[in-house]
C-alpha cells in the first residue's frame, strides 16, 4: 500500500495519512484504545474546543470526524488503485494534537480489496458507536447518519480533485437499499456535476454555539431553509 498512500498524500491534506514502522510524532495509540479508556477525555475535549460541553453533542462531532477521516482514506485508496488498507480499529493508530484534528497514522498498512472498504470502516465505527451510545446516550440513527454523511462528504472533496468513479461506485452500494447505510439518507451522483446527499437524521451540530445548520442536514427540508 506504500505507493498508494503516497499518491493519496498528493490529492490533499484531508487524505494524508503518514504510515510505516515509525510513527510520524510521539504520543499515537490505537483506535481501539481511544473507544475505551481513553473516550471520555476524547469527548471532553472535542467539547471544549467546539463549545458544546462533553455531552451528546460533542460525542456525535467526535465521531463524525473520526468517520469523516477513515472514509478519506479508504475512498482515496480506492479511487486511486482499487486497494484500500486494512482500517480496523486495532490497525490504525491515532493522537490529537494540541492544535489542529484528529492525526491518524498506519504502521502496516495492508492491502485489501476495495470492495472491503465498508467492512472494515463500519467494523470499526460499531466499537466506538457502541461506547458512545452507551456513554453518551446518542442514538444509533444520528451515528449511523453521521457515518453515510462522512462518507458522503470525503467522496464530494475526492471526486473535485481526481476521477473518482470506484469510490463513487463503493458509496452508492452502501447507500442504496440494500447496503450496509441503507435508509440513512437520499444520494445522488451525476457525472459532471458530482455527488449531492441528504440525510435523515442530525447530528446536533445545530446545537453547538453559532453552530448552524449543515448542508445535507434533514433540519433543512423540515424548516423549509
Amino acid at each position: 500500500m506504500d505507493d498508494v498512500l503516497r499518491r493519496l498524500a498528493a490529492v490533499g491534506p484531508f487524505f494524508t495519512v503518514p504510515y510505516g514502522p515509525e510513527p510520524p510524532g510521539p504520543g499515537f495509540r490505537p483506535l481501539a484504545e481511544l473507544y475505551g479508556a481513553q473516550l471520555a477525555p476524547y469527548v471532553a475535549e472535542v467539547g471544549r474546543r467546539i463549545g458544546s460541553g462533553p455531552g451528546r453533542v460533542a460525542a456525535s462531532t467526535a465521531q463524525f470526524g473520526i468517520a469523516s477521516r477513515l472514509w478519506s482514506v479508504g475512498l482515496g485508496c480506492a479511487a486511486l488503485a482499487g486497494r484500500v488498507p486494512d482500517l480496523a480499529a486495532d490497525r490504525v493508530w491515532w493522537r490529537l494534537p494540541d492544535g489542529g484534528s484528529l492525526q491518524l497514522w498506519l504502521p502496516e498498512p495492508a492491502a485489501r480489496p476495495a470492495e472491503g472498504l465498508g467492512e472494515s470502516v463500519l467494523g470499526n465505527l460499531a466499537l466506538l458507536e457502541t461506547a458512545l451510545r452507551e456513554r453518551y446516550g446518542v442514538s444509533p440513527t444520528v451515528l449511523r447518519g453521521n457515518a453515510a454523511s462522512g462518507l458522503v462528504g470525503a467522496l464530494r472533496v475526492l471526486v473535485d480533485r481526481v476521477p473518482g468513479g470506484a469510490a463513487v461506485d463503493l458509496a452508492g452500494t452502501l447507500l442504496a437499499e440494500d447496503g450496509a447505510l441503507a435508509g440513512t439518507g437520499t444520494f445522488i451522483h451525476e457525472e459532471g456535476l458530482g455527488v449531492a446527499f441528504v440525510r435523515r437524521s442530525c447530528c446536533l451540530y445545530y446545537r453547538v454555539p453559532g453552530g448552524g445548520l449543515c448542508g445535507d442536514c434533514v433540519l433543512r427540508t423540515r424548516r423549509g431553509t
